[in-house]
């Protein structure tokens, strides 16, 4: 049997948020394109014909509140490290490794864009990290939604040498700090320590050396290593850790450029928010077959009326799972029934709506250059912009939290409704035993409990504001911040949506007749029963476990 793991093919145009997924998980491993390369390859010719003919910012001046001052072409490369240490100031809690692969990942592609001018070499690596199951320790604060610099520099770093690599498995610290490679000069190791000036023949040294990171030495084309893909699977691995890449002119600031770490948690939160959403179409289906509540309000024609893809899915999902006709006839208890029932088209199809618009932006962000400056790949033109500022990739975002916060709050009605025996027909809070018994009353205070963060989570972050650098930089998008707000209120909403799924359940169970209906016939198997009171945290916990499951459905 091919125990072989599948490829994601990394060519700076294709990349979807699930091969990105199966790269941070490593369920598969990178893949450069033979063409992509290519093109990262004349993206760095054409960086190095721009800066001889003229300064580049970053290149051959400061950055920020600096862009006007001039950098001399012999300090160049010192610059570009100077730049380097003097961005990696992130602060905080170090993110999980999770995210930083997600980061890898996503800049190693928009390096393959082509645009950024940066040297081959480091795609290289940041691929060969991926494969090797390793990762830099970043930081959790130090971007505004303007560029993820102080965790890109941090990247760039442990790239050359100069911080150790992070087991993504073990998350402990591995590699031994060694000297940085700076082209054309030299340098030790440690915090402060500046470059030493190169030797003459150092700085006559060819522009370009090979990465050492995995490269095929025997074609080289102008000093570039020739790559035509990875190293074959299954291989061992000629190091336990990327080699240390050697810096140029121009990879600091190209590096830096973009804001693939907050791409990358919108990418894992996306993941995550749309299993939810699904598992949430088997759920509320449970819920309305335990109240008997009225179909009509899923009714096919109610919805073509006006059609909104999200509402229109959601209507249809609960007829499928419910075995209803596009039609359905009200068989309820009810003419009609609370919002949470009723309602939950209009208002789950939002945040359906809401997560397929962020996979728009979060792909087309993955699959471009962001760099500032944008390099022309004739060499012709740098373009100085405002890409890397991230106001779609936020308000992508902050729709997804408020959205999900909506259908949150829909959930925790239906909870509320599962305890009402003028609903349900069935004992107070689902409880069994003596009239005192609590049941399930509790779920409410913990599902409000999340909730309460939920809501948190959905304050826009994009209504921050700051000004940086001396005033050049006098707003900021605060996606990042967003991203990290989508990945909370995705836990958060995980529990809400568990307590429902447990109340639901039991009430079914409840019934007469339960549903014959395959979703019942899963979580009633997989979920503790009993009615008994008892602690429910062990039932919470396993309909948690069980949306992944229900999600598929």
């Amino acid at each position: 049997m091919d125990t072989t793991p599948p490829r994601v093919v990394l060519n700076g145009t294709t990349l979807t948020v699930g091969e990105l997924i199966t790269l941070v998980d490593g369920a598969a491993v990178p893949e450069i394109a033979p063409e992509a390369r290519e093109r990262a390859v004349r993206s760095f010719r054409a960086g190095r014909r721009l800066a001889a003919s003229g300064r580049l910012y970053g290149r051959g001046t400061g950055v920020g509140a600096h862009r006007a001052v001039s950098v001399d072409a012999d300090d160049e490369r010192a610059h570009g490290l100077r730049v380097l240490r003097s961005h990696a100031g992130g602060a905080g809690a170090l993110l999980p490794a999770r995210q930083v692969r997600a980061m890898l990942a996503v800049r190693a592609n928009q390096l393959l864009a082509g645009g950024s001018g940066i040297h081959p070499g480091f795609i290289d690596a940041l691929t060969e990290a991926l494969r090797l199951g390793v990762h830099p320790a970043v930081n959790e604060y130090g971007a505004v939604g303007t560029g993820d610099l102080t965790a890109l520099a941090q990247t760039g770093l442990t790239l050359l040498g100069e911080r150790p690599w992070a087991d993504s498995e073990l998350g402990g610290r591995m590699g031994p700090v060694g000297p940085v490679g700076l082209s054309g000069s030299t340098g030790s190791a440690g915090l402060g320590t500046a470059a030493a000036p190169a030797p003459p023949e150092a700085a006559a040294a060819p522009e370009v050396r090979d990465s050492g990171a995995g490269a095929d030495v025997a074609a080289v084309l102008d000093g570039i290593p020739a790559r035509t893909g990875t190293p074959p699977l299954g291989a061992p691995a000629r190091t336990s850790l990327p080699a240390p890449v050697t810096l140029r002119p121009g990879d600091a600031l190209a590096l830096l450029s973009s804001n693939a770490l907050a791409l990358g948690q919108a990418s894992l939160g996306l993941h995550e928010v749309d299993r939810l959403l699904r598992a949430t179409h088997a759920v509320a289906a449970l819920a309305l077959a335990a109240v008997s509540g009225s179909a009509e309000a899923y009714a096919a024609p109610v919805h073509a009326l006006r059609p909104y893809p999200g509402a229109v899915r959601a209507a249809g999902e609960v007829r499928r799972l419910l075995g209803l006709p596009d039609r359905p006839e009200n068989s309820g208890r009810r003419i009609q029934d609370p919002y949470g029932f009723r309602a939950f088209p209009q208002v789950h199809g939002c945040a359906l709506d809401a997560v397929e618009r962020l996979r728009e932006v979060v792909e087309a962000e993955i699959n471009c250059p962001s760099e500032n400056p944008l390099l022309a790949l004739d060499g012709t033109a740098a373009y100085h912009h405002g890409g890397f500022f991230a106001a779609p990739l936020g308000h992508a975002l902050e729709t997804v939290n408020l959205t999900l916060l909506q259908t949150a709050q829909l959930s925790a009605a239906r909870l509320t409704a599962l305890g009402d025996p003028a609903l349900t027909g069935l004992p107070a809070f689902l409880a069994a035993g003596p009239a005192s018994s609590s049941g399930t009353m509790i779920l409410e205070y913990t599902a409000h409990s999340a909730l309460a963060e939920l809501r948190s989570c959905a304050a826009p972050a994009s209504v921050g504001h700051a000004v940086l650098s001396r005033g050049l930089e006098e707003a900021a998008s605060f996606a990042g911040q967003a991203a990290r707000q989508t990945l909370r209120a995705a836990e958060a909403y995980r529990t809400v949506l568990a307590c429902e799924l447990v109340s639901a359940v039991r009430a079914l169970r409840m019934h007469a007749v339960p549903p014959q209906i395959a979703v019942f016939t899963v979580a009633d198997e997989a979920l503790p029963d009993g009615t008994d009171d008892r602690p429910l945290t062990g039932d919470v916990t396993a309909a948690a476990e069980l949306l992944r499951l229900l999600a598929q459905f």
